[in-house]
């Protein structure tokens, strides 16, 4: 973005305002929507590009960008604008995974709010009260055979020599706060040969790969919120020892993309209220297992909160 570009940013809405009190009206560039590559990311950029035009805010679009590195580099680099980020990955932002505050919905929220205000200018709107948590599952009809609820169970599993192959994001595998801290808090370790690498961090096709059995792989990488669980028999793994982070959706923007757009907080605040974890599950599903456009998935969400 050039020099001029940067300026006009933010010296053109002020401008505007002070002569006519209309602080957006003259913003000289469209708001760069983007979002992470998995489904979910899919469905939280389109409901926020959907409902900042609706609002009449101008918006580009580049959804589902890439994981969660990219999607940050190119937020911080003023390369986008606003995207969907997730108030637990606060702890590896700012390198404060041994950090309790993350284990806390309100804490996590006020803490990773607070930090990137100072340190990278973004601001972090209302979050959505669902928990994404990365979690790992394992197919039903495994879990049922021997008796697998917890990762507890799990751990006396793979120690009594089970057969296991699970499906994963990269990110997933290699980030600190993922499969790393389940194997250090339970006890196991799984060998390069029990992990199926996927590309994109997209839970879709870790669901995908245990329901169809693809490579032998019978666990796989979910969140909290995805939608295809239920629906491929797939069973969640209780993190009973509470290893993994509060993980609530939430807009994160530029400030100075809001301080252009000041309405793009009052417009997505009951859009964010509205998303709970069983509909944000079905919304996921409507994606995930039915197919559908997730454009078209939050057309018809944004269309059913209208009075």
């Amino acid at each position: 973005m050039s020099l001029l570009s940067r300026c006009q940013r933010l010296l053109l809405p002020l401008f505007a305002g002070s002569l006519f009190g209309l602080g957006s009206a003259f913003a000289a560039e469209p708001v760069v929507v983007s979002s992470k590559i998995d489904t979910e990311g899919a469905v939280l950029g389109n409901l926020i590009a959907q409902t900042l035009a609706r609002g009449g805010v101008p918006v580009t679009e580049r959804i589902q960008l890439g994981g969660t590195s990219i999607v940050r580099t190119a937020l911080i680099a003023g390369e986008i604008d606003i995207y969907p980020e997730y108030t637990g990955n606060g702890a590896f932002f700012f390198d404060l995974g041994d950090s309790p505050v993350w284990k806390d919905a309100a804490k996590a929220y006020a803490t990773v709010k607070q930090l990137d205000q100072e340190q990278n200018q973004l601001v972090w709107l209302q979050p959505a009260n669902a928990n994404n948590t990365w979690a790992m599952s394992v197919r039903g009809d495994l879990a049922r055979a021997n008796q697998l609820a917890t990762l507890d169970d799990l751990a006396r599993y793979l120690k009594s020599g089970g057969e296991f192959k699970f499906a994963a994001s990269a990110e997933f595998v290699e980030s600190p706060s993922a499969l790393p801290a389940f194997q250090a808090a339970y006890g196991f370790s799984l060998s390069p040969e029990q992990l199926v690498i996927l590309s994109g961090g997209n839970t879709a096709a870790t669901l995908r790969a245990a329901a169809l059995q693809t490579n032998g792989v019978n666990g796989a990488m979910t969140y909290g919120t995805d939608g295809g669980l239920s629906a491929l028999d797939l069973q969640v793994l209780e993190d009973t020892r509470g290893v993994q982070p509060v993980y609530q959706p939430a807009p994160l923007v530029r400030a100075d993309t809001l301080k252009a757009y000041p309405q793009i907080e009052s417009l997505l605040a009951p859009v964010f209220a509205a998303l709970n974890l069983q509909v944000l599950q079905k919304l996921n599903a409507e994606v995930a297992v039915n197919g559908a456009d997730p454009r078209l998935v939050a057309t018809a969400f944004l269309d059913s909160l209208k009075p």
